[in-house]
């Protein structure tokens, strides 16, 4: 297993996410609000096809509580 955080794009995380039982539950502009059944909660920016940054994108991990692995 790799430590290296792989590069995504805002539609892969939302994939991952709903693949993973999360469900969008607001918007303010271009940041979407998506909440688990457990209350984890992860806010993604849409930047269309632009990459996620490797410190949002490890936020985003580590808030939804899912293994880096999955977003592979």
């Amino acid at each position: 297993m790799s430590r290296h955080f792989p590069v995504c794009t805002a539609e892969t995380v939302i994939r991952v996410l709903r693949r993973n039982g999360f469900a969008l539950v607001g918007q303010s502009g271009s940041h979407q609000k998506w909440r688990h059944t457990s209350g984890r909660q992860v806010i993604v920016a849409m930047h269309g096809r632009k990459p996620i940054p490797i410190g949002t994108l490890k936020s985003i991990i580590e808030g939804s509580g899912l293994d880096v692995e999955e977003f592979r």
